[in-house]
């Protein structure tokens, strides 16, 4: 079978060379615990610093406004949990969001309006304005989707909610690594998972603007700035920031031929599948592509794929292991035949031009079969 091929870079990434290595490293000759005074504990707490200090520095932002976490699944559920607790209210959100918001504000039973994207795959500005009521207490929206790579406009949409003082809250998980973040002063808070830019999985962090105040619900000791009890994970955060701090150096190059690829993918695919069509009619980031192939079935389709050496996704790794066709898609309001045919390929800074061309070749041939 050759070389396999992984094009499902937004489930997981692979770990960068020098992350790992600082991982290893990390895990070889450290052991103490950030909250202890010993020697031990105070060089952990200066490894904690400086992580700290770098992600700060990469957003532009304070260090005492980063949370490290397991990931944005906790991170955007001590948000939402947390401020909706303290301030129960109407939320505006949409329909497209990953589960871990969906899900939990399904779960929390206050009124809330989930906007529809339509088939541009992400809400609009206007959508977003309209849907204030006198109670809206928040708003949170993905910025980038990850099944099908459609960005949402964060500026205007922040700028509504900073002239009407209403928190922002972002899931962030899908831009990092994949384009410059400019975090506007209307967004509250964004929430990160390594694992999506070659760093560990089971480790994350938020940004969480200063003026933002809700209480904790992970109680415990005074870890974290009183957000997020319990010891912190210090090798994998260490990671963490290196993973971040490679940024500065490979983006924006990193991006620009990332979008050169899934391009010349998805060029390349639909020259001999006129049938194939691409998911998402709005602005996409660098990475990714959901293609529909016509009448094949999307299960069966991932299937033959993997046999054939080329990894991929039905969508979020979230849910896909049902293989059941996507919310996302059939909130979009695209058709269920549509959704079971849909295939999500996703890009790594580490994907060559020969996994590009193998990979059309693997799908070209799996859906003709």
């Amino acid at each position: 079978m050759g070389q396999r091929i992984y094009l499902d870079n937004n489930a997981s990434t692979p770990l960068d060379p020098s992350v790992l290595n600082l991982l290893i490293h990390d895990q070889s000759h450290h052991f103490g615990n950030p909250s202890s005074t010993h020697s031990f504990g105070r060089e952990a707490k200066a490894r904690l610093t400086h992580a700290r200090d770098l992600v700060a520095k990469y957003l532009g932002v304070r260090p005492v406004e980063i949370v490290f976490n397991s990931g944005a699944t906790e991170g955007l559920n001590a948000l939402l949990r947390g401020f909706l607790q303290a301030k129960p209210g109407h939320v505006i959100s949409s329909d497209v969001e990953h589960s871990c918001v969906h899900t939990t504000l399904k779960s929390l039973n206050l009124p809330t309006t989930f906007l529809k994207s339509g088939l541009h795959g992400a809400v609009t500005p206007k959508a977003v304005c309209e849907a204030f009521q006198s109670d809206t207490q928040l708003v949170t929206l993905m910025a980038v989707n990850n099944e099908t790579g459609v960005r949402t406009d964060l500026a205007l949409i922040a700028e509504l909610c900073l002239s009407r003082n209403i928190p922002f809250i972002v899931d962030g998980v899908a831009l990092l690594g994949k384009d410059k973040i400019d975090l506007h002063p209307g967004i509250s808070a964004m929430c990160f998972s390594g694992h999506k830019l070659h760093a560990p999985k089971g480790v994350g962090f938020s940004f969480i603007r200063s003026q933002l105040k809700f209480p904790s619900i992970q109680t415990g000791g005074i870890q974290e700035h009183f957000r997020r009890g319990g010891t912190e994970n210090i090798s994998a955060i260490v990671a963490l920031a290196e993973a971040v701090n490679l940024l500065h150096g490979v983006l924006p190059e990193a991006c620009q031929r990332m979008e050169a690829l899934r391009d010349r993918f998805e060029r390349d695919v639909m020259a001999q599948l006129p049938f194939v069509t691409i998911n998402g009619a709005g602005p996409r980031i660098a990475n990714t592509s959901n293609l529909a192939l016509g009448d094949c079935d999307g299960e069966s389709l991932l299937m033959k794929m993997d046999m054939m050496g080329l990894a991929a996704s039905h969508g979020s790794a979230c849910s896909s292991g049902a293989l059941e066709p996507s919310r996302v898609l059939l909130n979009m309001g695209i058709p269920l035949k549509q959704a079971r045919s849909s295939i999500r390929f996703s890009l790594s800074r580490f994907t060559t031009e020969e996994e590009i061309a193998r990979a059309v070749e693997i799908v070209v041939k799996a859906a003709k079969a």
